[in-house]
C-alpha cells in the first residue's frame, strides 16, 4: 500500500507544470554511494527584478550505503553588486529502499541553512525523494517542506516540488526536462497566478577521469510559467567526485 502511494505522488509530480527553488537549487535524486566523496559546484541566475545570482560550494561524503551528508557554503548578489557570503547549508540525504529492489526508489533529504542575516532565521527544509526507471528513461519526483525558526517574522511552513525527466543517451551526455515549483503554505496555497512554477531542457553527464576520479555535471535553463516567476533561470552543477 505504502509502495503504491509512492508511485501515484512521483507520478502525480511528473504531471505538474506548475520550499522555496532558488536559482541554484537542484534536483535531488535519492541513491546513495558508500565512500564516495565530492567537491560540488552550484550556480544559478535568476532574470528577476533585480536580478539574483547564487554561487555554492560544497564537501559531501557517502558515511555508508543510505547516508549522504554534505556541508556547504552559499554566495549570492542582487543586481550588478558582488558575490557575497550569505549562508552556511548542511544537507542530508537518506536512501530508505534498496536501489533498483522496488518500482521507485525512496529517499529523504534534510537540509538547515543558517544565513547571515539572523532576521532571516533557520532555515529547516525537508521531504521525500523519488525515482524510477523505464528503459533508459529516468524519472524523479520531489516534494519539500520549508519552515523558518527564529525569524524576525514568523512564517509558516511552505510547500514546494521538483520533477525530472532523463534520457540516457551515454554516461557522457544525457538530456531531458527540469521542473521546480512552490505553491505557498502547505495546507493554504496561494492563487495560482501568485504560486512560482518553471521547466525547461536540462543536459547530464558524468567523465571518468581515472579509476577514482570522476566528474559529473547537470544544467538546465528554466523558463518561468506564471507571472510571479523569473521569465528565464540558467542554473548548472559540476561535481568532482573521488
Amino acid at each position: 500500500m505504502k509502495l503504491n502511494a509512492a508511485i501515484w505522488a512521483a507520478t502525480g509530480l511528473l504531471c505538474l507544470q506548475t520550499a522555496h527553488a532558488g536559482p541554484a537549487d537542484y534536483v535531488y535524486t535519492p541513491t546513495v554511494e558508500e565512500g564516495e566523496k565530492e567537491i560540488d559546484f552550484k550556480f544559478g541566475s535568476a532574470d528577476s527584478d533585480p536580478r539574483k545570482t547564487v554561487g555554492t560550494v560544497g564537501l559531501g561524503y557517502g558515511a555508508n550505503s543510505w547516508w549522504f551528508t554534505e556541508v556547504y557554503v552559499k554566495y549570492a548578489k542582487e543586481g550588478s553588486g558582488n558575490l557575497k557570503y550569505d549562508a552556511f547549508e548542511w544537507e542530508n540525504k537518506f536512501q530508505l529502499t534498496e536501489t533498483g529492489k522496488y518500482p521507485v526508489d525512496i529517499g529523504l533529504i534534510t537540509e538547515i541553512e543558517i544565513p547571515k542575516d539572523r532576521d532571516e532565521g533557520i532555515e529547516f527544509k525537508f521531504g521525500p525523494l523519488f525515482q524510477t526507471e523505464f528503459d533508459k528513461i529516468q524519472l524523479n519526483g520531489n516534494i519539500l517542506f520549508e519552515k523558518h525558526f527564529d525569524a524576525a517574522e514568523s512564517s509558516p511552513t511552505e510547500i514546494g516540488y521538483q520533477w525530472q525527466v532523463k534520457y540516457r543517451w551515454k554516461q557522457s551526455f544525457e538530456y531531458g526536462l527540469q521542473g521546480f515549483g512552490e505553491m505557498g503554505e502547505w495546507n493554504h496555497w496561494e492563487y495560482s497566478s501568485d504560486q512560482s512554477h518553471k521547466m525547461g531542457p536540462a543536459i547530464f553527464g558524468k567523465f571518468h577521469l581515472s579509476e577514482h576520479l570522476a566528474i559529473k555535471y547537470n544544467a538546465a535553463w528554466l523558463f518561468g510559467m506564471t507571472s510571479s516567476t523569473p521569465d528565464n533561470t540558467i542554473r548548472a552543477q559540476v561535481e568532482l567526485e573521488f
